[in-house]
Order: structure tokens, then C-alpha cells, then sequence
């Protein structure tokens, strides 16, 4: 018994992503952890899985990446654009370490949150709510680096006013000759940013998709809710918003490079990211996947080594 053989008259018999076909994504953790970073043909040639062996690595190492764009950027006489998560954090304060050693300014940087916590109208939180990304960000990246830091009118939040700005901003500085980096997680459906898998449910194909640049007032598939209760508010699933303003695909796709983190273990051998990393690496591209298409993009996906599995039943 199992999902698929049982799922007919049960509670969970609408409830995912109709594109979803869940023999496929079962079939994607069917492989030995060694495999896991195996190219594949749909892959960007400047597409790289970097597995770490601990938390502390991933965060070091995902850090330094971030960090080192921006040293290189300021090196070449360049702007650069990050397109910015929370979640995965703790690479933020690696980031703003090497940044200090290095005595790198950050003048020439401009930032861009892809996403936030709304309403269904799209209005936020306030700036200062300890739950809302603005502040997470000025506490994790922009406020430790002091006096290096990225100028306030750089930083860009994705609030009701300002997130509709962002592809004009960020085509005016890739017009620029700047370079645009987007950094993310990968949600348990797969999402990239809060742009959920149904969605795709709302447009003609993978075209009209693609030209998606960002949505107020999203809603959150129930698993993206309590991914988030788990990972954010200590399970306390009642304080999660059911909407967020997020980025779409118009822009995160068009970055010139990726620098991805999965960091989703729990302690104990539990996790809740080994099937969103298998099935980033072996579905291939899907409007119904959004992940799926972040490997056909250049640059690296750091994760812990542990996700790779063996994903196998384990009630000991």
C-alpha cells in the first residue's frame, strides 16, 4: 500500500497539484544517493549540485558564493543584482563575514526581496513585524553590514507598491551591463519564491507561463502553509498568512546566474526536502514543477548530502 493505491475516496484525492503525476515524482527518489548529482540532459551546462556534508558547510559555503559575486562585480567596475530569500538564512551572515575580510563595499549592489507575507489584496506586514522578510533581512544581511552596507533606496521590498517596480528596475540595470542573481530555496511543492505549482493551471502553457513576473495576494498551497509552520513559526500553523506577494517566473528564469540552497532536515533522520531536491534533478522542466526549470539556468545548488537519502520508509 501506498499513496497512489489508496489515495482514491480518501481526504488527500484533490488536494495536490492537478499537473502533478505522482508515480513520476515518486519514480524521481527511486535512485541511490550517490547518483544524485549525475548530469543530466536537460541540465545547463553551468548547472552544478554542490552536496554538503553539514549544515555549518552549507551555510559556509553558500555564503562565500554570495559573497564572492558581489567581490567580483565590484572588482569588474560592475553593478549586480540579487534577487533574495529568506529561507535558507544562515548563509547571510557567512555573506557579510567574507565581505568584511575582504573590505568589500556595497555600493554597487541592489537587492530585491522576492517575497512576503500579505493578504489577499497583497497589503504586508509591517516593516518591523518580527515575522515579516524586510526585517528579516535587515536583521540577517543588510544591518551587519554596517557601514559597507547596501544603500536604502537599493534594497527593494515585495510590498503592494513596490514588487510591481521590480521588472522595470531590474531590466533598466541589466540594461546596464548589471548581472542578476537569484538566490533561493526550493518549497515542498516545489515552489520558487511563494510562485506555487497550481498556478500553472492558469495559463495556455509553458510561454505564457514564463512571462509571469510577479503576483500579489498568492495563494499558498496548504503544504507551503505548514512547510512554513514548521520551519518559521515553531508549528504554530494558526500564526501563517495564507497569501504572499511573490515573483514569478518572468523573472526568476531570467537570471544570469543561481545560487540555490536545500538545507530541509529536521534531526533524528526526518526531513521535509528529500523528494523537493530529487524531483528538481530528475523531472525535467514542468510548469507544474517550478523548480524543475531552475537546473536549465547556470550556477550551483548547494544541499545537504543527507537529503539524497536512501528517501526510504523508516519507522524505527
Amino acid at each position: 500500500m501506498d499513496l497512489m493505491s489508496t489515495i482514491k475516496g480518501s481526504l488527500l484525492e484533490n488536494f495536490f497539484p492537478q499537473g502533478w503525476d505522482m508515480e513520476k515524482l515518486d519514480k524521481c527518489c527511486d535512485n541511490s544517493p550517490e547518483s544524485v548529482t549525475e548530469r543530466q540532459d536537460w541540465w545547463n551546462k553551468g548547472f552544478e549540485p554542490v552536496p554538503c556534508e553539514t549544515l555549518s558547510d552549507f551555510d559556509t559555503m553558500m555564503g562565500h558564493e554570495i559573497a564572492i559575486e558581489i567581490k567580483r562585480a565590484r572588482d569588474d567596475g560592475r553593478k549586480i543584482a540579487f534577487i533574495l530569500p529568506v529561507g535558507p538564512m544562515g548563509m547571510y551572515k557567512w555573506a557579510v563575514y567574507f565581505l568584511k575580510e575582504w573590505n568589500v563595499d556595497c555600493k554597487h549592489v541592489y537587492g530585491f526581496n522576492m517575497d512576503e507575507w500579505s493578504d489577499k489584496d497583497g497589503s504586508t506586514l509591517p516593516s518591523d513585524n518580527t515575522g515579516a522578510f524586510q526585517n528579516a533581512m535587515e536583521q540577517a544581511f543588510y544591518g551587519p553590514l554596517g557601514g559597507m552596507t547596501i544603500p536604502k533606496e537599493q534594497r527593494h521590498f515585495a510590498t503592494k507598491e513596490m514588487l510591481p517596480t521590480y521588472p522595470e528596475k531590474i531590466g533598466e540595470l541589466k540594461a546596464e551591463g548589471a548581472k542578476l542573481v537569484v538566490v533561493f530555496g526550493i518549497g515542498r511543492v516545489f515552489h520558487i519564491a511563494f510562485w506555487e505549482p497550481h498556478f500553472a493551471g492558469e495559463f495556455s502553457g509553458e510561454k505564457e507561463w514564463k512571462k509571469q513576473c510577479y503576483r500579489l495576494g498568492a495563494k499558498l498551497h496548504p503544504l507551503t502553509i505548514e512547510q512554513n509552520a514548521v520551519t518559521s513559526f515553531k508549528s504554530r500553523t494558526t500564526l501563517v498568512p495564507c497569501f504572499a506577494n511573490t515573483i514569478g517566473p518572468g523573472l526568476f528564469l531570467k537570471a544570469d546566474k543561481i545560487i540555490g540552497g536545500c538545507d530541509g532536515t529536521l534531526g533524528r533522520g526526518m526531513m521535509w526536502q528529500g523528494l523537493s531536491l530529487w524531483v528538481t534533478l530528475r523531472h525535467g522542466p514542468n510548469i507544474w514543477i517550478p523548480s524543475s526549470f531552475m537546473p536549465t539556468l547556470a550556477g550551483k545548488l548547494f544541499f545537504l548530502k543527507e537529503l539524497a537519502g536512501p528517501l526510504v520508509a523508516d519507522c524505527n
